[in-house]
């Protein structure tokens, strides 16, 4: 009897031992699931205030630009006060700023006109007959970008580029539709449609890795805009393919001239076209290139990043002044440092 209940004062003991450990077990995960929400509010915290950090960025750039339109909106240039890079300390972090003109960059949506779209459908004529001047300007870039690229090559991006842009199905000279794309190991189709984003660029028909780098330093997206308006007073040195492509002139030629335009650059677009490299070009500026020229701009590009405590935070926001000289926002994109 007395072996008996010794067995079971044993048992009894190792049933309390299992208890224990379990409950040191449950208080431990607790412990730790604590510590991770408590820890997880504290990322969610940070990277809400980072983020809110970075819209009133964009609430001050909004209020900087309307004052520039306002003030100086009939000659926008580099040595204005909206080109510096605006930086702010704050406990814990701080707010990096820069507006840059949208439109010194090549939009690749240019290459796409609304009313095309309306005659192909009717008339079955191509996007060739409609844009030969764009399709020009852009052979020109990427000439500018790498010399090296065979000819065949570029005529196939170009012309590509045209068909991802159309809204029909029909192929643009040596251009691609989605019969091509879907053949791929990873198949997708065209667009048809405005680019929202330079990067889809990367997808089109006759892109090379090796100058694609190069070429998406030189052009931008305006979404659902065709619109082609360079301000030669935004365009810098550095860009200066772009100038060289939209009016004709050797690379060398269109650098000297970004260089001689003087701190606070033309004050017409008349007097860039009476410049006399480009009186010079032979043959002529036609007259829809004369259009593509302009001192003034109505899309600007705000990069912030920003930091509080571990959180970094990077936006890039678009903005358009319409016509009554509203500053609005039409694109955000959100990435990391």
């Amino acid at each position: 009897m007395n072996q008996f209940k010794s067995q079971q004062r044993g048992v009894a003991l190792i049933i309390v031992l299992l208890i224990v450990a379990i409950v040191s077990v449950l208080a431990t995960e607790m412990g730790s699931r604590l510590q991770l929400q408590i820890k997880r509010a504290s990322n969610i915290k940070e990277n809400t205030q980072a983020y809110w950090y970075a819209m009133g960025a964009e609430q001050y750039a909004r209020k900087s630009i309307k004052q520039l339109i306002k003030l100086d909106g009939e000659v926008i240039h580099l040595e204005q006060q909206w080109n510096q890079e605006f930086a702010y300390p704050i406990e814990g972090g701080g707010i990096q700023a820069q507006l840059m003109d949208m439109q010194s960059c090549f939009n690749l949506n240019a290459l796409r006109e609304p009313q095309a779209d309306a005659n192909n459908a009717t008339s079955g004529t191509t996007a060739t007959t409609l844009l030969p001047e764009r399709m020009l300007a852009f052979e020109r870039l990427l000439q500018n970008v790498d010399p090296a690229i065979p000819s065949y090559n570029i005529d196939m991006l170009r012309d590509s580029l045209v068909d991802w842009l159309d809204q029909n199905e029909s192929p643009t000279g040596f251009g691609v539709e989605d019969s091509e794309y879907e053949s791929l190991q990873f198949p997708y189709v065209a667009a048809n449609n405005y680019m929202v984003h330079k990067s889809e660029l990367r997808l089109i028909n006759g892109v090379e890795v090796s100058w694609l780098r190069e070429l998406l330093k030189l052009v931008c997206v305006l979404p659902n805009d065709s619109l082609f308006l360079i301000n030669v007073n935004t365009v810098s040195e550095e860009n200066a393919a772009i100038i060289s492509a939209a009016t004709g002139l050797p690379l060398t030629d269109a650098q000297s001239l970004l260089a001689n335009r003087g701190s606070e650059g033309y004050q017409t677009t008349a007097s860039f076209l009476e410049d006399p490299s480009i009186q010079a070009l032979e043959p002529k500026l036609s007259e829809e290139q004369k259009l593509w020229f302009d001192v003034k701009t109505s899309h600007f590009i705000l990069h912030t990043k920003t930091k509080y405590n571990d959180a970094t935070f990077a936006m890039q926001t678009l903005f358009k002044v319409d016509s009554n000289n509203n500053v609005n926002a039409i694109r955000r994109d959100f990435s990391g440092f």
